[in-house]
């Protein structure tokens, strides 16, 4: 039986190494995508704890998801498709998206035009313009310091802002992350943008399969080019990574992606691993007075993940909206009326994943023919 906690009163009583061990085997189209999606879709703290189980912790963020990265099945949830602005973390969609088709080793002098129209207040890693980078630079930008004026060069790079922003919608909806509307692809706070605690995991998860963006997550700190010449250090904003700010490292880290908005707040997605297993962790927004709160409640999540492994029943699937795999009671019940509301974007979106397929995959072809094989970074 599964239980749903409509409160957070009601919690507390029943409350990247190597790159080789962080690229994750795809869960089997065939597998089952486990119990019903609408449970998910209902408010509240989510967990089907077995005898023995640790209590879920009691957490401030507005929502929260906690999954094993290799079988995708959600371990505990609360709010889980609940849709906020997702600040910073939506650059792990922005990745998964754009690092297939820009080879590493490509070098690019950066124009004014690509610098244009960066929101006030962002956070930036020090791209200047008529500096020549190495894509992989940028990559390190966008990563460790978060730099929308490193997302901006990559969009120009990959087709511009706005058909980056389509392709990122396309990538969301192939995954089975419904609740996501891209309109800025670095994550800065626009009208309408919005994501949820599933979604990110989905989009970590995903990530954590790309052997490129597993070195760039995990990444603790690098040089960066200086406009005048030379390089500087930077380091990653992840303090849940790197212990910044008297924040105790979490052992066994690989990553993913931090954020911070006026509008967002502070957000997270962390994935770790331990004994084999690997778990995601998203929370977004956590309403404690204290700005480090949401590394502490990953922290939690995390290690009631790890505690609880084999002492719970999952209760959802990260699988579970993925494209043919709807079926049964979910299919009746949740997703299809959110696609039914969604339909004029279905059908937009499907012509911009078709499209979005074949531009990528002309555009990595004759990048790879024109610079050659990647370079290890």
């Amino acid at each position: 039986m599964t239980i749903g906690f409509a409160s957070r009163a009601a919690v507390s009583t029943c409350a990247l190494c190597t790159t080789g061990l962080l690229v994750l085997a795809p869960a089997a189209a065939a597998a089952d995508p486990g119990p019903p999606a609408s449970l998910l879709f209902r408010p509240g703290t989510h967990v089907h704890p077995r005898p023995g189980a640790p209590e879920v912790p009691d957490l401030s963020a507005r929502a929260w998801l906690v999954a094993d990265a290799r079988t995708g099945e959600v371990l505990a949830a609360h709010d889980a498709h609940r849709k906020l602005a997702p600040a910073s973390t939506l650059k792990t969609l922005f990745a998964i998206t754009v690092l297939p088709i820009l080879p590493a080793g490509i070098q690019h002098r950066v124009t004014a035009e690509e610098l244009a129209d960066i929101g006030p207040g962002s956070s930036l890693v020090g791209v200047a313009e008529d500096r020549t980078y190495r894509v992989s630079d940028l990559w390190n930008g966008v990563f460790l310091s978060s730099g929308n004026d490193a997302v901006r060069v990559l969009a120009a790079l990959s087709g511009g802002w706005r058909a980056t922003a389509q392709r990122m919608q396309a990538k969301a909806r192939a995954l089975g992350a419904r609740d996501t509307r891209v309109k800025s692809p670095d994550g800065y706070d626009a009208p309408g943008q919005v994501s949820s605690a599933y979604d990110l995991a989905v989009f970590g998860r995903a990530g954590l399969r790309n052997p490129e963006f597993a070195r760039y997550c995990i990444r603790e700190e690098t040089r960066f080019p200086s406009p005048n010449g030379g390089f500087y250090r930077i380091v990653n904003t992840n303090r849940l990574l790197t212990g910044a700010d008297g924040v105790e490292p979490y052992r066994g880290l690989v990553g993913i992606k931090n954020g911070y908005t006026s509008n967002a707040g502070n957000t997270l997605v962390a994935a770790a691993r331990r004994d084999g297993q690997t778990l995601v962790a998203t929370v977004l927004n956590p309403r404690s007075d204290d700005g480090l709160a949401v590394y502490e409640e990953a922290r939690a999540l995390l290690d009631w993940g790890f505690e609880a492994g084999g002492r719970v029943e999952p209760v959802g699937s990260l699988d579970a909206l993925r494209a043919g795999l709807l079926r049964g009671p979910e299919a009746g019940s949740a997703a299809v009326p959110a696609a039914r509301r969604d339909e004029p974007d279905r059908a937009v979106s499907w012509t911009i994943a078709g499209a979005a397929l074949l531009g990528g995959v002309g555009t990595a072809v004759f990048l790879r023919l024109r610079w050659g094989p990647v370079p290890k970074d």
